[in-house]
């Protein structure tokens, strides 16, 4: 076919030269458009193809390929063979035309395996496996060193040089390298310790207040950690920031099964004083502490007849009050029995005296730790009147209003 064009343009009068170019360009456009053809077929009608014959199976693996997009990808093949087999028809540019075609070829089956090494993480990430040991970062540096090794042999391609050669210039510029690539070696040491020491995972809650993040980890990858918090924004957190700096894993907390609760009642000093007998009767009946309140009556009645009361041992409002509180967090269903449960005095500080609690909720869910810990404060605040303790409470405007009221009412001076 060449031939014959060449021997009807020399016919027609023109000069080998110039029927040399017109052969050469001809074939080129000739080339170009089989190519255009050959992709369009590739695209249209073997990936369609490919496309029905996925969708009868019952795999998935075939189908998250889909969803990547690796079969386009490689439809991008057939207009380089096309290129690549025309390549004796450009004559003296022959050589070139084979090499610009290999380091196509090498650019699009880096870009298909790319697509499908995420395609295998789409596969992995759906394991339980992969919420302990997400390896997105490792992935991203398989991708990075093949590239790496796909540029220096399509420059060695397109310059005809051994990549060897080209190696061992890349020593000269190790330093180079380390400069640009500082972010990517940090991310991958750090990703190596958090996957080493089992640091942090896929639906871990965490805190790092460097970057203001507290929420669930979304997403590990070789630069960045993602976190939603939870107003639902995302925070972005270098990866070897959390290698370098410190936050706060509560995974612990869920798989221990329990969620602190720690929280004060403050007492008015004030409130506070012995039990008499009529409190000690009423006390009696409060069934968690009736048996409390019984043995105790009879081991400080022993050898006290007689003895004026201040030299008798004798029960406190305030010291009944805790051990109530103490009773009735270990009958609460969702208290964990089997974790620390403390009531206990604090120091007194200008607010009065601290009665704290500090337990476990056998439910670490958020929304129904924080019911239960209201419901449990709710109760105490509500039944701390019965052992006539006052709560303490900053006097506010209304508070003096009120006295100043009964000031006027009982004809006292304000």
């Amino acid at each position: 076919m060449v031939g014959w064009l060449y021997e009807q343009l020399q016919n027609l009068g023109l000069s080998a030269g110039g029927a040399v170019i017109v052969v050469r360009g001809v074939a080129f456009i000739g080339v170009l458009i089989t190519a255009w053809i050959a992709n369009l077929l590739a695209r249209r009608f073997m990936v369609r193809a490919v496309h029905f014959l996925v969708s009868r199976t019952e795999t998935d693996w075939d189908d998250v390929l889909i969803g990547r997009g690796f079969f386009h990808e490689a439809a991008h093949l057939a207009p380089a063979v096309v290129v690549y087999l025309s390549a004796p028809l450009f004559g003296s540019a022959q050589g070139l035309a084979e090499r610009l075609t290999l380091v196509y070829v090498v650019a699009i089956v880096l870009r298909a395996f790319g697509r499908l090494t995420e395609g295998a993480l789409d596969l992995y990430n759906r394991t339980e496996i992969s919420r302990e040991k997400p390896l997105r970062g490792y992935v991203q540096i398989l991708q990075i060193a093949l590239w790496i090794v796909g540029m220096i042999f399509m420059v060695s391609t397109l310059l005809e040089r051994d990549p060897w050669g080209l190696l061992t210039g890349l020593g000269a510029m190790s330093a180079v390298l380390l400069l640009v690539f500082r972010d990517s070696i940090l991310g991958f040491v750090a990703s190596v310790q958090l996957f080493t020491n089992n640091m942090v995972r896929l639906g871990d809650w965490i805190e790092v207040p460097a970057y203001a993040a507290d929420g669930d980890v979304i997403d590990i990858s070789l630069h960045t950690v993602k976190v939603q918090n939870f107003d639902k924004t995302i925070s972005t957190i270098p990866t070897h920031a959390l290698v370098t700096g410190t936050f706060r894993n509560w995974r612990g907390m869920k798989e221990a099964g329990g969620r602190r609760i720690k929280r004060a009642v403050f007492v008015d000093i004030g409130t506070i004083r012995f039990c008499d007998e009529e409190l000690l009767d009423r006390f009696e009946r409060y069934a968690e502490i009736s048996e409390y309140i019984r043995k105790k009556r009879a081991e400080l009645s022993e050898g006290a007849e007689g003895d004026p009361p201040i030299n008798r041992r004798r029960l406190t409002n305030i010291g009944t009050f805790r051990i109530y509180i103490e009773a009735y967090l270990k009958r609460h269903p969702m208290i964990a029995r089997d974790m620390t449960l403390i009531v206990r005095q604090l120091a007194p500080c200008e607010r009065g005296l601290p009665i704290e609690i500090y337990c476990f909720s056998r439910d670490t869910v958020w929304a129904n730790y924080e019911a239960l810990q209201a419901d449990i404060f709710d109760h105490i605040l509500a039944i701390a009147p019965d052992f006539e303790l006052g709560v303490y409470q900053q006097p506010s405007s209304n508070d003096l209003s009120r006295l100043l009221t009964s000031r006027a009412a009982s004809g006292q001076p304000a």
